[in-house]
């Protein structure tokens, strides 16, 4: 028991004895003046940089304005005294959206998640013993209807890119 205790006793001070060998880390870097004039030049560049795109935004937010305000403007006299309900609705509605976002803690897919449902429809696509199972049960139908699906609003997409419901317009 004597020799466990002593033992005991010899590692924590050993673990002790090597930790006050390790300098502490206060948060303090050390460097030479060389590095420090780079480094300070590279946050002189950073900052104007910064700056550059602060005051970039700036002239693109105001020109959106000068843009969208007339727009606003027009719209809302087009809507006449339909504007204050109409506005009151959409607010309602943002606010039932963020309940509802939050109480069912819904967020975007992460890329892990995209990634394993294409890996899933790429090794099913390219199994025939897939096919003849989805076939034999009936699935099949189930299948040619998500495809139709999916044609259907490429196609739409496509219609909506163009402006046009046949062709491109080429005046």
């Amino acid at each position: 028991m004597h020799s466990v205790a002593s033992s005991t006793l010899r590692h924590s001070l050993a673990r002790s004895a090597l930790r006050s060998k390790k300098a502490p880390f206060n948060g303090t870097r050390y460097t030479s003046s060389n590095s420090n004039a780079s480094v300070e030049a590279t946050q002189k560049k950073a900052q104007e940089a910064l700056a550059s795109a602060q005051q970039n935004a700036g002239k693109f937010w105001e020109s959106t304005k000068k843009f969208l305000e007339p727009a606003g403007q027009k719209l809302g006299q087009m809507l006449g005294s339909y504007k204050q309900p109409l506005l009151y609705n959409l607010s309602v509605t943002r606010e039932i959206f963020k309940h509802v976002y939050k109480a069912e803690g819904l967020q975007p897919p992460s890329i892990a998640t995209f990634r394993s449902a294409y890996e899933t429809l790429w090794s099913r696509a390219i199994n025939p013993a897939y096919w003849r199972g989805a076939v034999s049960s009936g699935e099949i139908i189930k299948v040619g209807v998500y495809g139709v699906e999916a044609y259907t609003i490429f196609k739409i997409g496509e219609i909506f890119g163009r402006r046009n419901l046949i062709g491109y317009d080429l005046h």
